[in-house]
């Protein structure tokens, strides 16, 4: 025989209005001692949740659905995603993600993921961008994650990425280095933001920021990992021309991991010539370069777990963009 709330109810000599919220979530008030004790005794019966019958009861299921906008592909959806299914398991909630790509549209994406019921829906890109939203579905998605809706119908979680650039330009300061080059990502919301921020740490510290060298680190318009690089032609010639950089910071980890090679072929040292720094903290290529690299970590866990905060709070927060920091990863590149 299936063992029902009100096997449990009765057990704990409470109502079964306080055995649903124990175990489902709920209005219903109790001591922490009295949810334990419902806990144990519904694991001791061996009751299992009716997702069906809890969903026609509250008219979702426990579910958060995820549109990853080809976020499966990022070494970095791990964390999104890990950050979102650790936050929503504690609400005894669960994550299902479908993938955009291809001919499906978002708003077919949408219209199959609400067939499901879920209790809100996620929107994730693979990098920061801005996402043109349909205007009918602007409702229907409660946060969107490492990208923003164009129209700011929707509350955003974001990397800061102005606020990162200006802290890593400034360590590279504050350790000696006047003269920094910096190989951006041409064509990305990201790279924008981050030469912003460079140039704006370097006018706070007296070097002049408009005349700083910012270069692309490839030769197409939008940056990729797949377009013809620069990195080794920009190293040569910053290296050989009368301008020699102390330091170099890079767009991404794997620009970093270029340009550790073309330091190389100069016969340049890193960190006693040239220090380097970058962004993302791709931790598979940073603490494997040698020396290991200065790098700021993206704050993709925090803005899965931000994400399920706003999804399952009773109250929506206004909308607008909240911008996450990145934290600076100390390594022996600086």
């Amino acid at each position: 025989m299936t063992a029902s709330l009100n096997d449990i109810a009765a057990r704990a000599g409470v109502s079964v209005k306080t055995v649903s919220g124990a175990l489902h979530g709920g209005s219903a008030r109790m001591s922490e001692e009295t949810r334990q004790r419902i806990k144990e005794i519904a694991e001791e019966i061996g009751y299992v949740t009716n997702f069906a019958a809890r969903s026609m009861r509250q008219g979702w299921m426990p579910l958060v659905g995820l549109v990853a906008d080809d976020l499966i592909t990022s070494p970095f959806a791990t964390e999104i995603i890990r950050g979102l299914d650790g936050a929503v398991r504690g609400a005894d909630m669960a994550v299902f993600a479908m993938t955009l790509g291809g001919h499906r549209s978002v708003a077919s994406i949408l219209d199959e993921m609400r067939q499901f019921r879920p209790r809100a829906i996620a929107y994730a890109a693979m990098y920061h961008k801005s996402v043109d939203l349909p205007p009918e579905f602007a409702d229907t998605v409660g946060v969107m994650i490492n990208c923003r809706d164009a129209n700011d119908r929707v509350t955003s979680l974001v990397p800061d990425e102005a606020g990162a650039a200006i802290e890593i330009t400034t360590y590279l300061i504050e350790a000696g280095r006047r003269n920094i080059a910096f190989i951006n990502l041409p064509g990305l919301l990201a790279g924008e933001l981050r030469e912003l921020g460079f140039r704006q740490a370097l006018d706070h510290a007296a070097i002049d920021g408009a005349g700083a060298i910012v270069l692309p680190a490839v030769s197409k318009a939008i940056y990729s990992d797949r377009a013809h690089s620069l990195v080794p032609t920009h190293v040569h010639d910053l290296m050989t021309g009368p301008r020699r950089p102390d330091a170099i910071l890079c767009g991404n980890d794997r620009v970093a991991m270029e340009v550790y090679a073309a330091l190389r072929r100069c016969g340049a040292s890193i960190p006693d010539d040239v220090a380097v720094a970058s962004f993302d903290n791709h931790v598979e290529i940073a603490s494997r370069l040698d020396p290991p690299l200065t790098t700021m970590a993206l704050p993709h866990r925090a803005m899965g777990r931000q994400a399920a905060h706003i999804l399952l709070a009773d109250d929506r927060p206004p909308v607008g963009v909240q911008k996450l920091p990145f934290q600076l990863v100390e390594r022996a590149s600086v």
